[in-house]
């Protein structure tokens, strides 16, 4: 009888989007090395950080790509979308532009991607007395099958999940939101 060999380890890329400020960083980090900094850093352009996990028995690599911030001045930067699995659109729980930023992206970016697994992050939930996002565009979004979770970088809240629930989406090819086409 033969040794039956592990299946060979499956690369994605996916995207970390979002505005200046948001956490998208400090999310990566505390993701791949649990790791938090009080101190901001500014990506410039994009930072590329791997991380290796299994998911429904499958060695999944993740190529996470940490895109600066986008505004009015730095606007997202189409040609680093190009190649992604999924992504995650990072919000600041304590400003609520932000998370109509990440839903304007969203639809910028499924103009490019055209339908693609994606999460949304609100990020900050250890600032909760300081929150600016109401629960109803929360449950708003929800309702209309976009999954939203609640982080933390600085204390790891709701991290792992996110990158196990986009991960989870990326091998099902999961798809989902308003802007869906299916």
């Amino acid at each position: 009888m033969g040794t039956t060999q592990p299946a060979p380890a499956v690369q994605k890329k996916i995207c970390m989007i979002g505005a200046y400020a948001v956490g998208k960083t400090s999310l990566v980090r505390r993701f791949v090395e649990s790791l938090f900094d009080e101190r901001y850093q500014t990506t410039v352009g994009v930072k590329i950080d791997r991380k290796r996990l299994v998911v429904r028995h499958r060695q999944l690599n993740l190529m996470l790509w940490d895109l600066a911030g986008d505004d009015e001045l730095q606007q997202l930067r189409i040609s680093h979308l190009r190649g992604a699995s999924g992504y995650i659109l990072v919000a600041d729980g304590t400003r609520k532009a932000t998370l109509d930023r990440a839903i304007h992206l969203q639809q910028s970016i499924a103009g490019v991607l055209g339908p693609a697994p994606f999460v949304i992050a609100i990020n900050k939930a250890d600032l909760a007395e300081e929150w600016g996002i109401e629960d109803s565009a929360i449950s708003q979004l929800a309702q209309s099958g976009w999954t939203l979770l609640r982080t933390s970088a600085k204390t790891g809240e709701g991290v792992e999940d996110l990158f196990l629930i986009l991960a989870e989406k990326v091998l099902s090819g999961a798809i989902e939101g308003p802007f869906d086409d299916r």
